[in-house]
């Protein structure tokens, strides 16, 4: 089993902040896949780095996970590349972690 998480931006470049139906959509999509999603919609998470001019950067970011049996790695691939378009960006992050019930 593996534990898939999803780390979308609240705001989009210019800091105007996506409408709360870009991630509903996203909440349907996982969940009509996989029957079933966690969004952690109340507490955004901070995300800071360092850029290329080591400037350093803030994203506040939305979670969603799923609980997968398998991991389909072409399919999140594509939804990743779906979702860098939806949202504008130049790369979102999906990591998988192993994950047991315990």
């Amino acid at each position: 089993m593996h534990l898939v998480q999803l780390l979308l931006p609240l705001y989009d470049n210019s800091g105007a902040s996506f409408e709360r139906t870009r991630f509903d959509e996203v909440r349907a999509e996982l969940a009509g896949e996989f029957g079933g999603v966690t969004a952690y919609v109340r507490a955004p998470a901070v995300g800071l780095w360092e850029d290329d001019d080591g400037e350093c950067e803030r994203d506040d970011v939305m979670l969603f996970e799923v609980l997968v049996e398998s991991l389909d790695r072409e399919w999140w691939a594509r939804y990743r590349k779906t979702l860098e378009r939806r949202f504008a960006q130049d790369s979102v992050l999906v990591r998988a972690l192993p994950a047991e019930q315990l």
